[in-house]
């Protein structure tokens, strides 16, 4: 039983959010190389979750659920499951004049990445490339902090497209605004629905503070008052005749988590979506908020046009 705040089960995601999410990355990707090519930078893509570049489609609805291993009873359905996929294999298969300089697929399970390393020299477009992809194995933070030293080694040289979509809660905003300063343009998935809204349990108990701490990148005392402000009156304890505030979950949690998280990114790049791309379950719910940022406007205004 895989923990899915920090991997996604064995085996391939597949489904309409997902195709959703790639068609519209796919998008900027080709825009985005339109533009790049005609200047001097050398263009790096980062995916953060390559996985193993198979995609198998779940067609039962009804199978087995997933808790959350070591983090309490938190139920995914087969619906929500199916929503995991990355882009490698899409990535790679693009024409040129669609090719990047730098290709760098990071994935921490190691059987993973060997067969991403089959599936893609596989590929025609793979014999064209030169140099060749990277294939890093490990934590997508170790990895995204790689990157940001990179870029900031030669800021006037390289430009990176970097695709961040985890199933769960394993990158540490500490690892995101790394990235300040840098020429980079972010798509991250934000789990939202899926998960964070779950762990902002509506007593404001927040068994699992530490991870909610690591993934926005604030105090408990800050979680708190974004989450959970006083309802304006008192109750009395039963237990030392103390006064304590009564609080309340925020309403609309799910578009608080995206509101949050996108006002963070903003102190990182100067251009963030505000609306960014939802991703919803069968039954019109909210799982992930699909938000891209960048230090350039045209970018934003490119992003904002496929998201629309």
């Amino acid at each position: 039983m895989a923990d899915i705040l920090r991997e996604p089960p064995a085996g391939g995601w597949g489904g309409p959010w997902t195709e959703k999410k790639l068609d519209a990355f796919i998008k900027y990707v080709k825009a985005y190389l339109t533009i790049m090519n005609k200047y001097h930078w050398k263009t790096i893509y980062f995916d953060g979750f390559a996985g193993s570049g198979e995609r198998r489609m779940k067609k039962d609805d009804d199978g087995t659920n997933l808790s959350l291993f070591g983090f309490g009873n938190i139920i995914l359905s087969n619906k929500e499951e199916t929503v995991y996929q990355g882009a490698a294999e899409r990535i790679m298969r693009l024409p040129v004049p669609y090719k990047f300089d730098y290709y760098y697929f990071v994935e921490k399970n190691h059987k993973n990445i060997e067969n991403l390393k089959k599936r893609l020299s596989s590929i025609p477009e793979y014999d064209q490339l030169n140099p060749k992809p990277q294939f890093k194995i490990g934590d997508c933070n170790k990895w995204l902090n790689e990157l940001s030293m990179a870029l900031k080694s030669d800021p006037k040289k390289y430009a990176s497209l970097v695709f961040i979509d985890p199933f769960g809660m394993q990158v540490d905003w500490s690892s995101i605004e790394k990235l300040k300063g840098t020429r980079s343009d972010v798509w991250i998935l934000i789990p939202t629905g899926v998960i964070v809204n779950r762990l902002l349990d509506k007593k404001g108990e927040l068994k699992y503070i530490n991870k909610l701490k690591d993934f926005f990148g604030m105090s408990e005392k800050q979680i708190r008052e974004k989450f959970y402000p006083p309802v304006g009156y008192k109750m009395t304890s039963l237990f030392d005749g103390k006064e304590i505030d009564i609080i309340q979950k925020v309403k609309n949690p799910i578009n608080r988590i995206a509101q949050i998280y996108i006002e963070n990114m903003q102190k990182v790049w100067s251009h963030v979506t505000k609306n960014p791309l939802v991703l919803y379950n069968n039954n019109g719910l909210p799982l992930f908020h699909f938000v891209f940022a960048s230090n350039n406007a045209s970018a934003l205004k490119i992003a904002k046009h496929i998201i629309v």
